[in-house]
């Protein structure tokens, strides 16, 4: 037989097996299960921190199998097969959700060509210190754009609440069979680290070449080849174009799977032109990010424990404010703020931390939910007058990044004193900063749209309440946080996943506006690729 059993200890007993092993067995005593010690093998499953009420505890998850052998089926990693080439589909974007397409394409044996506007992650690392040093922003290679998308230089954050979209667990170990750390197989809030996941995802592109993929890097898709029979729009291919040669390009395929994505503003307005109705506005949400020093954050949430095996502290927060969310996104524990703009004429910033997650501070997004009928109507009018109303949240967007690079200064961002943003004046100084571009002091109250900076100081003090001393002299407003999803939706068939306005093209991932983060993309990506391998093999 088998069970799941959970204990509770301090963080000084994690290391202690035998005493864990005692606390498993008084478990199933107590749930009257007889059993030998030498017939029990324990599977361990996950581990929580509980820091509640000021008292550290550590919740472990057990699968207790007595009298019998884990299954082997506990191996979630697929059998992937060497394509002959005969099918073949192209991917545009080498994030998660293209990445994993292209896994799960492989399990068909049917080809991947994926094209990537960015480059490589050794290319792409210098693209991005590029940002910071010397105020250069590559529109095709940066914090957005380049090999493994978004989140790979950006934290690498694997946790979901998505478990209805497919199997997180088999998602995680494929990420430890390409390198990352069997830890987040176990951890509640599992997280590879900016510093590992490149190589993990080195790791996947070469196993996706060994069996007969393709990448083509650097290489821009500019249109799509449409043939359009009987009023039908299907995609047959794509054009390109090389972003360091400036070469046209061609490429054809069974299928696209579209891979994009929150950031490529000229993919949306493509479809926008071919397309208008498979474009429609949906919710998403704008803000800033705080940063507080990271023994401020472990103080409060550790009611000013210094533990030494506590790891550095998380939080979470979310409240309601005029009929609209206000809540934390991409919490960075002893991480750092970045730079995150596609393009020269914006400024945007984002969070990251590594594996070790030991930096001075602890950044997380605060943003308030934006739905469509918040958007001004000035952005709807323009978005009707291009073609597609769809586009107006992705013009608001725009908006707010233009305003903050004029309250900035190349790359450093326009920031201010969370006290000082709560009393409506100018910082006169600001607190030191992992932000590498640098700052500018600047009354964020003056340029934020009103309705997402007078929600914000709501939640900002309705937090306060919640975690005492997160409004601080030390704490620091750094804008804008506008990525955290798209205000975009391409929309597609629940059933086959097409795009309801041109056949053979698969919207999937954050681009889509179906997905936000890794793993729910990864997930995504593969849903696909699924439909994809139907459709073609039948």
């Amino acid at each position: 037989m088998n069970l799941e059993v959970t204990i509770t200890i301090k963080p000084e007993e994690e290391k202690n097996n035998n005493f864990i092993k005692s606390l498993i067995y008084k478990e199933l005593k107590i749930k009257g299960i007889s059993f030998s010690k030498d017939q029990v093998i324990l599977e361990f499953l996950k581990k929580s921190i509980d820091a509640r009420h000021g008292k550290q505890k550590l919740h472990l998850r057990y699968k207790v199998y007595i009298g019998e052998k884990p299954s082997d089926s506990n191996n979630l990693v697929p059998q992937w097969k060497k394509s002959d080439g005969k099918h073949s589909v192209i991917i545009v974007g080498s994030g998660p959700a293209g990445l994993f397409g292209a896994l799960k394409l492989l399990e068909y044996g049917i080809k991947p060509i994926i094209i990537e506007r960015g480059t490589e992650t050794i290319q792409r690392r210098k693209d991005i210190a590029a940002i910071s040093t010397k105020n250069i922003v590559d529109e095709n290679s940066n914090y957005c754009f380049g090999e493994g998308g978004a989140g790979t230089f950006s934290d690498g954050k694997l946790y979901t609440r998505s478990n209805k979209r497919g199997n997180i667990n088999e998602i995680l170990a494929i990420f430890v069979e390409f390198g990352a750390d069997k830890k987040i197989l176990t951890d509640a809030h599992p997280h590879i680290g900016t510093d590992k996941l490149p190589k993990v995802i080195n790791n996947m592109r070469q196993k996706i070449i060994d069996l007969g993929g393709e990448f083509h890097f650097d290489t821009k898709v500019t249109d799509f080849i449409i043939t359009n029979d009987d009023g039908k729009k299907t995609i047959t291919g794509v054009q390109t174009i090389s972003c360091k040669e400036g070469q046209s390009k061609s490429f054809t395929a069974n299928a696209v799977l579209l891979a994009t994505g929150h950031s490529a503003t000229d993919i949306y307005k493509l479809i926008g032109k071919i397309s208008p109705s498979s474009l429609e506005a949906k919710t998403f949400a704008a803000g800033v990010r705080v940063e507080h020093p990271r023994e401020l954050i472990n103080a409060i949430q550790y009611h000013n424990s210094n533990n030494p095996n506590l790891p550095t502290a998380e939080y979470s927060v979310k409240t309601q404010v005029m009929e609209r969310g206000v809540y934390s996104f991409c919490m960075c524990p002893g991480g750092f703020v970045v730079p995150s703009a596609s393009g020269p004429d914006e400024i945007v910033v984002n969070g990251m931390s590594t594996a070790s997650r030991n930096s001075a501070w602890s950044d997380a997004a605060i943003v308030v939910e934006i739905q469509p009928q918040d958007i001004p109507e000035s952005f709807k009018k323009e978005a009707i007058a291009e073609g597609c109303e769809g586009l107006a949240g992705l013009l608001f967007r725009a908006d707010i990044e233009k305003k903050a690079k004029l309250n900035g200064e190349g790359q450093r961002a326009p920031a201010q004193k969370l006290t000082d943003f709560l009393s409506n004046k100018k910082s006169t100084d600001l607190p030191v900063s992992s932000y590498t571009p640098g700052l500018k002091s600047s009354n964020l109250n003056e340029w934020l749209p009103s309705h997402i900076s007078t929600r914000l100081k709501q939640g900002f003090i309705d937090f306060d309440r919640n975690m005492k001393g997160f409004i601080s002299e030390n704490a620091l407003l750094i804008a804008p946080e506008t990525r955290t999803s798209t205000p975009v939706r391409i929309t597609r068939d629940r059933d086959d996943f097409q795009c309801t306005g041109i056949k053979n093209l698969y919207p999937s991932g954050e681009g889509s506006g179906y997905s936000g983060g890794i793993v729910s993309s990864a997930m995504d990506g593969e849903k696909s690729a699924i439909a994809i391998a139907k459709k073609i093999l039948g």
